[in-house]
């Protein structure tokens, strides 16, 4: 294995020192003690950021299979629809110790990432969807990307490829769409990213995860107007389409 960056290393330093804004609502953790049939359904998703050939920050995603309904379906409690973007990622299982081995298992089923090169750095605040689901977003850095070799799982994931993480902080290749639930209005957020010939639109909870992932990366805002929904207990949180 080749030395490793020293960009990783800072970034791998600064992320296992994050905590969570006393603004933001952690619903998970506030129901500590709570048996687990009262708790919220929990899914968890892998962010797993490696070092660019040009040196940039860059994260691995995945499309989803076109085996999949043209119609929404409901995979591992997340929703999945053929060819939408998607972190690896899905429900935790009875048999997982913990969101960490739920995000590590997912992504070697779906893409075939060994877990022993990714390296867990920090775990996000959860985000809520309109499904009543927590989406944990867990971060590893991927320090060899070359011994990575991707094996898709055809039933789940048609391509996987990978995006720069700063993108989600540009106002370029961005639309929006403005949605309502429950009386609050807010914007959902479109990415276009292209790879070769091909276009991949970044959106939904996703792109949230992203937004979020590269403030905290990055340490600095977005440079659009998020306008995120009032969901969770009426404190500032993620209600996300999926």
């Amino acid at each position: 294995m080749s030395e490793k960056s020293q960009k990783l290393l800072s970034l791998a330093q600064q992320l296992r020192l994050y905590k969570p804004p006393d603004s933001l609502n952690n619903p998970i953790r506030r129901q500590n003690g709570i048996p687990q049939s009262a708790k919220p359904k929990t899914a968890a998703v892998l962010i797993c950021i490696f070092e660019g050939n040009d040196g940039d920050l860059r994260l691995i995603l995945t499309e989803r299979s076109s085996r999949l309904s043209s119609h929404s379906e409901r995979r591992n409690g997340l929703c999945s629809i053929a060819g939408e973007v998607s972190l690896p990622g899905g429900k935790r299982e009875e048999g997982d110790a913990d969101d960490v081995e739920t995000a590590l298992r997912e992504a070697t089923e779906e893409i075939g990432l060994d877990p022993s090169l990714v390296d867990v750095v920090t775990v996000f605040e959860p985000f809520m969807t309109k499904y009543a689901m927590a989406v944990v977003p867990v971060v590893g850095i991927l320090f060899d990307k070359k011994a990575f070799n991707p094996a898709p799982n055809m039933n789940e994931v048609e391509t996987v490829f990978d995006v720069p993480l700063e993108m989600f902080l540009k106002d370029e290749n961005r639309r929006e769409q403005e949605k309502e639930w429950m009386g609050d209005k807010y914007l959902l957020h479109f990415f276009d990213h292209h790879s070769g010939s091909k276009m991949y639109t970044i959106w939904a909870i996703t792109a949230s995860i992203l937004i979020r992932a590269a403030s905290v990366v990055y340490q600095r805002p977005p440079a659009f107007q998020e306008r995120k929904p009032t969901f969770w207990n009426g404190n500032p949180d993620e209600a996300i389409d999926t």
